[in-house]
């Protein structure tokens, strides 16, 4: 099967996917870098590998735009968390998704490594996770709150996994939710698409990778 979409044409169709659901996109917002945060959400080797059964197409699109969009936010001295869906290789930890997906992604094995082109800085935190949302029985929001975090920035995989249960979980907590749709990859189009509109509908202003880029490097120069 073809991905529905690649690194080389990511820019074109990110602006069809905005441009599709911008009726319903209308609470947009302007980023306050100083009091932003990214996440970066599950980009591991397990949803990375095309030998994967859960192989993301989508997540291999966006990494060169999330390897900007990383540098951007280092530069700025703004905070970069990641997270790492992983289950205990007992299976202690797994409950409905052991039968609910094929394989699971075990705690210390290669396979849950985070891709090496965006991995963490020694100093960068990363949140262990076992359910879709990454503030799901995670100390995601303390940390969020002792940086005084206010904007929340959504990128990684699956757009309609833990990317929307993240941002949804997010504007639960009153964060104001960044999430993009270049910045973001999915099994298919259709999938990737009804997260966008979804998301643009009821809790978060749906945006691109650059237009982030531009609002934090806009900031450093004041």
């Amino acid at each position: 099967m073809e991905p529905y979409v690649t690194s080389e044409n990511i820019g074109m169709k990110a602006r069809q996917w905005l441009g599709g659901i911008e009726p319903f996109n209308q609470h947009q917002m302007q980023l306050d870098p100083e009091r932003a945060a990214l996440m970066v959400i599950d980009m591991q080797n397990f949803f990375l590998d095309p030998s994967s059964p859960t192989y993301t197409c989508g997540g291999s699109a966006i990494i060169p735009v999330l390897k900007r969009l990383i540098a951007t936010f280092r530069s700025a001295g703004r905070p970069v968390i990641y997270t790492r869906h992983v289950h205990h290789p007992n299976l202690s930890d797994a409950g409905i998704m052991e039968w609910w997906w094929e394989g699971m992604c075990l705690e210390g094995s290669p396979e849950s490594d985070l891709h090496l082109e965006i991995a963490p800085l020694p100093n960068e935190k990363v949140i262990l996770k076992h359910r879709y949302s990454a503030f799901y029985n995670t100390d995601l929001e303390t940390v969020l709150r002792c940086l005084k975090t206010e904007d929340l920035v959504v990128s990684g995989i699956m757009t309609n996994l833990c990317c929307e249960s993240t941002a949804r979980d997010a504007y639960y907590r009153d964060y104001r939710v960044f999430f993009l749709a270049d910045g973001t990859g999915s099994i298919n189009e259709e999938m990737h698409l009804a997260s966008l509109l979804n998301l643009a509908y009821g809790f978060a202003f749906v945006t691109s990778a650059e237009e982030m880029i531009q609002q934090v490097e806009k900031s450093k120069v004041k």
